[in-house]
């Protein structure tokens, strides 16, 4: 699900949207390891990968939708889905698009256009570069890395991943958390978002898996990563309050900064606020609106925490999102008109969906990658008390 500042009140101008035909059979023994009771069937799974793949353009960019924009934190979902589907030649495409668009200072910018059915140039939308979406390439690097065992994948990676963490750490505060971004002339913003900074704890660890995995150890990045989950963990006031969304509820669970009984009191504390029994999960309070992004995640943070059938009945759930197409709308507004808002399938919607099918479904990569388990969890220094 996109991270920002402000969440996800208003989606986009519905667009053209891509209807792949039927899949071949070996597409569809591709993703036999893809099927969930009630969510997905191999043949179900093989076309929401192919809406996935129809909408990727030839450069390896993956937006929303086609004639839509994308951004990097998006894109990269996008992309461990397809690995999760074992499409590694089209997650490795849009990985070097990722790397050829890398900014001088480490960053991404936070939208870029799609040229459209013709190509042409890759050209930025806005312009400011928020630390979570460039953070999460690392989780996509490392994810690719443990799905094809590509050494000269993550040997030609490293320098993105290590340019995108020292972006991101340069707006560490002293209590740990994260600025949400530098605006489009450089100046940094130190507000801190909770979601996006569970997010990037998850990327910080990941990013020192490959560090390890290189032999290039990383001690700032350790020492880093633990303030950050210290100030998660132990001072919600050093946030910005978006409590009315649901990421800012589950996020720092799925991200891996709290844990254990701490992670168990969270989930149920909010439960009965953002969960929609039959529907999914709300985006935001009091608005009567589920979206699949939100749903798919909450079920991955409900595996972390080892509640795999919670999990699968939140996946079960939101299958009323699912088209005919095999891409998944954004959301549903279940009050009133009830109807599906705004009027999009996207790319990372479905991704969502995947890897959380994959989590569920004992996919290695991904498990690994999510659970947490093999990923250092950083260094707490005595600074941020």
């Amino acid at each position: 699900m996109t991270l920002s500042g402000t969440g996800s009140e208003t989606g986009p101008e519905s667009g053209p949207q891509s209807r792949p035909g039927a899949v071949s059979s070996a597409a569809a023994r591709r993703t036999e390891h893809l099927v969930l009771p009630g969510v997905l069937t191999a043949e179900q799974a093989a076309v929401t990968v192919a809406g996935i793949l129809a909408v990727q353009r030839p450069d390896g960019a993956i937006p929303w939708f086609r004639g839509h924009h994308l951004d990097p934190w998006d894109h990269v979902e996008a992309a461990m889905a397809l690995d999760a589907a074992g499409e590694h030649a089209a997650a490795a495409l849009a990985y070097r698009w990722l790397a050829g668009q890398q900014n001088e200072d480490g960053s991404w910018y936070a939208s870029y256009q799609d040229p459209g059915p013709d190509g042409g140039p890759t050209v930025p939308g806005d312009r400011d570069r928020e630390t979570n979406f460039c953070a999460y390439a690392a989780v996509g690097v490392w994810h690719h890395y443990l799905a094809t065992g590509d050494d000269g994948f993550l040997d030609g990676m490293w320098p993105v991943v290590h340019a995108a963490v020292e972006f991101v750490l340069a707006l560490q505060q002293p209590g740990g958390q994260i600025g949400w971004k530098r605006e489009a002339d450089g100046t940094p913003v130190g507000d801190a978002l909770l979601t996006g900074c569970s997010s990037m704890y998850h990327a910080l660890r990941c990013a020192l898996a490959i560090a390890e995995e290189r032999e290039e150890p990383q001690p700032d990045w350790e020492l880093a990563a633990g303030a950050l989950r210290h100030a998660i963990g132990a001072h919600p006031e050093r946030f910005l309050d978006k409590s009315r969304y649901s990421m800012d509820w589950y996020y720092p669970v799925l991200g891996g900064a709290v844990t254990g009984a701490q992670a168990t009191a969270r989930l149920q504390e909010g439960w009965d606020r953002f969960v929609v029994p039959g529907l999914g999960v709300r985006c935001v309070l009091p608005n009567p609106w589920v979206t699949g992004g939100e749903s798919c995640e909450l079920a991955l943070a409900l595996w972390v925490m080892g509640e795999s059938d919670r999990a699968l009945e939140i996946l079960q759930s939101i299958q009323h999102l699912r088209a005919d197409d095999g891409m998944y709308w954004t959301g549903y507004v279940f009050e009133g008109s009830r109807a599906m808002w705004p009027e999009e399938r996207t790319t990372w919607t479905a991704g969502s969906l995947l890897l959380a099918v994959a989590a569920l479904g004992g996919d290695e990569a991904t498990t690994a990658v999510f659970s947490g388990e093999r990923l250092p969890r950083g260094l707490e220094p005595d600074c941020c008390g």
